[in-house]
């Protein structure tokens, strides 16, 4: 399965220009991608207040823009925005878009330490979805901390994570560790999103990247606004675990 990791320089509370954006990097890239995956809050940052910044689920620009991006493309795109639902919650809602429709996964571990628990309700479940023969569990940035949440297994039986972040960049080198440890414990592949570029609180580093389940980079991202491309085998991972059965031995 193809990837395209689309490391955004996201524009401050701006659905349409970061639209935009996400569809300039789209075009710069082979029709062959199966799955295109975009940050966390891809279409307004991170906003820990986001009474005035969330887009309505049923009315969001930013969603609608990942349903016709799905139908064109024949693909899927997975990424997560801010957004109200009609309880009149805030989520910091993980899609999963496809041709056929769409699943979401509400972000568990919402980031006390910015205060984004205070204004966001949490998921209470771990989510996975089927594409195109892969297994795919979906991670939201601090989620990325607590391996217990994601355990194979525990989560579910899954070939792939897909982590979407706004992970600052100075904590990069947690992101760079974490990243791969979730790859190497699981033994899956991880294709992890994070942004690049700033917002009013931080800096951000980018250094987005797939990771084989040994936890070596296929590809890494540096810190500009850029794609990059990868593909998963999917055979070769259920080789490695029927050889090297290390998750027969896993606490449960």
């Amino acid at each position: 399965m193809k990837v395209t990791l689309l490391q955004m320089d996201i524009a401050w509370a701006s659905p349409r220009e970061n639209i935009r954006r996400a569809e300039e990097l789209i075009s710069a890239t082979d029709d062959d991608t199966e799955l295109y995956v975009l940050p966390e809050m891809w279409a307004t940052g991170f906003a820990v207040e986001p009474e005035s910044i969330a887009e309505e689920e049923r009315s969001s620009e930013a969603l609608s823009w990942m349903r016709q991006t799905a139908l064109q493309r024949r693909c899927a795109v997975s990424g997560s925005l801010a957004v109200s639902i009609d309880d009149g919650s805030y989520r910091n809602r993980h899609y999963f878009v496809t041709p056929q429709g769409l699943a979401f996964y509400d972000k568990h571990h919402l980031f006390g330490y910015g205060h984004e628990n205070e204004n966001y309700t949490r998921g209470e479940r771990a989510v996975t979805v089927d594409w195109h023969g892969a297994r795919i569990l979906l991670l939201t940035c601090y989620d990325l901390r607590f391996p217990v949440f994601s355990r194979y297994g525990r989560a579910g039986e899954y070939d792939v994570i897909v982590c979407v972040a706004n992970w600052p960049a100075k904590r990069q080198q947690a992101w760079d560790v974490l990243t791969r440890a979730r790859a190497i414990e699981n033994q899956c592949y991880v294709v992890a999103v994070n942004r690049t570029g700033s917002d009013p609180a931080c800096e951000y580093g980018g250094g987005s990247l797939v990771a084989d389940p040994k936890g070596n980079a296929i590809i890494i991202g540096d810190n500009s606004h850029k794609h990059l491309s990868a593909s998963l085998d999917l055979k070769r991972l259920q080789e490695m675990r029927h050889n090297f059965r290390v998750l027969d031995d896993r606490d449960v």
